[in-house]
C-alpha cells in the first residue's frame, strides 16, 4: 500500500513587524513628534515663558532669518567640514595605533597605559594648550576633533585584534601570509564589525568635540552659533543649533550605517 504525499500548506514564516523598514522609520519618528507636541503645548499653554523656551515657530523663524542672510548654510558647511576632516585624521591614526597595540604585546605594554591616561583628559582641557601651540586657526580646531575621534577607534580596534581567533591566524600563516598581508587578509576582516562600531563612536565623538573646538576663537560654525547666541540671550538660535547638530550627527551616522552593511557583506 502506497502513501500519497500531500504538499505542505503551512504558511511561510512572516517577518516580524519590527523588522519592516517602514515600521522602523515611523516608530523612530514617534518620539521626536511627541517631544515637538509637548514643546508646542508648553509654549501655547504658558507653562514656560517664551524667554526660557520659545515655541517651535520661533526657532523656524530664526532658521529662515539666518538662511536668508546666508549664515545658516555657511555655518553648517564649516562645521561639517571640520568634523569630517578631524574624523578622517583621528580615525586613521586610531586604526594604525589600535592595530599596533592589538597585534604587538610589546607595543601594548609600552603605549596602552599612557594612551589610556590621555583618553581620560576632558576635551576642554586641550583648548588652551592647542591655542598656544597651533594658534586660533583651523589647525587647532581640527586637531581637537581628531583627538576626540582617535580614541574610540583605537580602543575598539586594539581590543578586537587581541581576541581574533588564533586558529584563523595560524591558518593564514600556513598559507604564507605574514605582516601586512596577514593583517589585511585575515585579521582585519575578522574585526570589521568592531572597526565599524569604533568608527561610528568616533564620528559621534567628533561632533561632541566640535563645540569645544569652535570655542577656540571661532567666528563661524554651529559651535560659534551656540556660544554667540548664549551671550546674546537668543534661546531660539541656541535650540536651532542643538537641533542642527542632532540632525547632522544622525545623518552622518546613517551614512556610516550604510557603509557598515556593505563592508560586512564584502569582508566579514
Amino acid at each position: 500500500m502506497t502513501e500519497t504525499l500531500v504538499p505542505s500548506t503551512a504558511p511561510a514564516a512572516r517577518r516580524p513587524l519590527t523588522s519592516r523598514r517602514s515600521v522602523r522609520i515611523v516608530g523612530g519618528l514617534l518620539l521626536p513628534l511627541l517631544i515637538l507636541l509637548v514643546w508646542q503645548l508648553s509654549s501655547t499653554l504658558g507653562l514656560v515663558t517664551a524667554s526660557q523656551l520659545p515655541p517651535p515657530a520661533s526657532v523656524w523663524v530664526a532658521a529662515v532669518d539666518l538662511f536668508e542672510r546666508g549664515q545658516l548654510t555657511l555655518y553648517v558647511a564649516i562645521s561639517t567640514q571640520r568634523v569630517l576632516i578631524g574624523f578622517a585624521i583621528g580615525a586613521a591614526l586610531g586604526l594604525a595605533a589600535g592595530a599596533l597595540v592589538g597585534l604587538s604585546r610589546a607595543a601594548d605594554i609600552f603605549f596602552a597605559p599612557t594612551l589610556g591616561a590621555i583618553r581620560a583628559v576632558p576635551s576642554l582641557a586641550w583648548v588652551p594648550l592647542l591655542i598656544i601651540w597651533l594658534k586660533i586657526g583651523e589647525e587647532s580646531k581640527i586637531t581637537l576633533i581628531a583627538i576626540g575621534a582617535f580614541f574610540p577607534v583605537y580602543t575598539t580596534v586594539a581590543q578586537a585584534l587581541r581576541h581574533v581567533d588564533r586558529q584563523l591566524v595560524e591558518a593564514g600563516r600556513a598559507f604564507g601570509l605574514r605582516g601586512v598581508r596577514l593583517f589585511g587578509a585575515v585579521q582585519l576582516p575578522a574585526v570589521i564589525p568592531s572597526v565599524i562600531s569604533g568608527l561610528r563612536l568616533a564620528l559621534a565623538q567628533a561632533w561632541l568635540f566640535l563645540v569645544a573646538a569652535e570655542l577656540i576663537a571661532a567666528s563661524m560654525g554651529l559651535g560659534f552659533l551656540l556660544s554667540d547666541s548664549g551671550n546674546n540671550g537668543r534661546v531660539d538660535r541656541i535650540l536651532l543649533a542643538i537641533i542642527l547638530l542632532a540632525l547632522l550627527g544622525k545623518l552622518t551616522d546613517a551614512i556610516l550605517g550604510v557603509f557598515e552593511k556593505w563592508a560586512i557583506k564584502k569582508w566579514a
